[in-house]
């Protein structure tokens, strides 16, 4: 198992290649440092580039929360950290109006350095009410993406999609890219990183698993069931010690295994 270690250094290097101003793979970093760069530089993608990433935190048994809805501390001080530098290195953070309305999450980066991402909701029936949180003006980019015509306050931006029993994923993702938001996080609930899993939208899965065990609970995820286990997804898939929690690290469409190099890396290489 890959231990991480992500000291300030190379997590300014992770920023600026996020930015594209520097690359992953020159210096000289410890073998946890380069282990950061593994587990994050494939989230630094180029600001032009599409990625569509999830994440999600379980229990040991696969649980999300308890039956009564208690989800604060599933997810290790560490796994938390590693949530919030998946949100610094998104164009936007993206969730279900579900979790919206049952969470109210700020989905802001508050325990690394990094700027916050857009916050937008997938509300097709438009229950997300105009004065929640996450729709208030703090001079971060708010969208809603909703099926209905329900007017939102001023300032933040509506996506109209088409929708059936949900609003398509594929339709969202280039709805989103249409206004300049490329890397995209998935962050919850179960169910709508299902639906980005099940329209083969996400470019990568991130898992992260604390030590604790709930016994019973909603599930994180939950997908179409497979009749032999030869049908089952099987992504590339590293892991990452993060400290309190193990994160799964898992490719879901090809060439998405590893980070970009630099010119002279591939230069090197071909010498």
């Amino acid at each position: 198992m890959n231990l991480v270690d992500v000291t300030p250094k190379v997590w300014d290097r992770i920023l600026a290649a996020r930015l594209d101003k520097a690359c992953l793979c020159c210096g000289d970093w410890t073998p946890g440092e380069r282990q950061s760069l593994a587990l994050y530089g494939a989230l630094a993608q180029p600001p032009h580039k599409t990625s569509v990433v999830a994440q999600i935190g379980q229990s040991l048994d696969g649980r999300i929360a308890t039956v009564s809805g208690d989800a604060q501390d599933v997810s290790g001080p560490d796994g938390l950290a590693h949530l919030h530098r998946m949100r610094a290195l998104a164009d936007a953070v993206v969730i279900g109006v579900k979790t919206a309305l049952h969470d109210n999450p700020r989905l802001t980066v508050r325990l690394v350095a990094g700027k916050n991402p857009a916050r937008v909701v997938i509300d097709p029936a438009g229950r997300l009410p105009n004065d929640a949180g996450l729709l208030a003006d703090d001079s971060v980019r708010r969208v809603v993406i909703q099926a209905v015509d329900k007017p939102r306050p001023t300032g933040v931006e509506v996506v109209r999609l088409p929708r059936t029993n949900w609003i398509e994923p594929k339709d969202i993702v280039r709805a989103l890219r249409a206004i300049g938001l490329n890397r995209l996080l998935i962050e919850g609930g179960g169910i709508t990183i299902a639906q980005f899993l099940e329209a083969d939208q996400l470019t990568r899965l991130h898992v992260a698993v604390a030590p604790l065990l709930i016994g019973a609970g909603p599930q994180g995820l939950t997908t179409a069931p497979v009749a032999s286990l030869a049908q089952a997804r099987r992504p590339t898939t590293l892991s990452y010690a993060l400290g309190s929690d193990v994160v799964f690290d898992c490719a879901m469409i090809p060439g998405a295994a590893r980070p970009r190099a630099c010119l002279h890396a591939l230069q090197h290489s071909a010498q």
